[in-house]
């Protein structure tokens, strides 16, 4: 077997393995025009770009209460409104840890194992 013959082979063997591989996972299978049978792999539902988002919000709230318990609330507020007046992503970064109900209410059950 010439050297060119073993790379279309390999190329050929990695492609099959892909396939096999994606429709181990879930398959659908459809007709096509000529009434031949293809398998297709069923498409995965994109659940991870939601939990990451949640992971996320729930990090930051449990980060904002953890710094509120730390500092106490007029320092904390007075940092969060020293950060309004700066650039703009200072502002946003004001806007998004401004303390709000939830992070008072953990704050306060946080504080007792400080």
């Amino acid at each position: 077997m010439s050297a060119s013959q073993f790379d279309e082979f390999d190329r050929r063997m990695r492609r099959i393995n892909r396939r096999h591989t994606q429709l181990s996972q879930g398959y659908v299978t459809s007709i096509n025009g000529d009434g031949l049978v293809v398998a297709k792999p069923k498409r995965k539902m994109r659940r991870g770009t939601l939990r990451s988002l949640a992971i996320l919000v729930i990090m930051m709230m449990i980060f904002k209460a953890v710094l509120h318990a730390n500092l106490g609330a007029a320092e904390y507020d007075a940092r969060v409104a020293s950060f309004a007046n700066g650039s703009v992503f200072e502002k946003v970064g004001a806007w998004v840890m401004v303390s709000d109900p939830l992070t008072e209410m953990m704050s306060v059950r946080i504080a007792r194992y400080l």
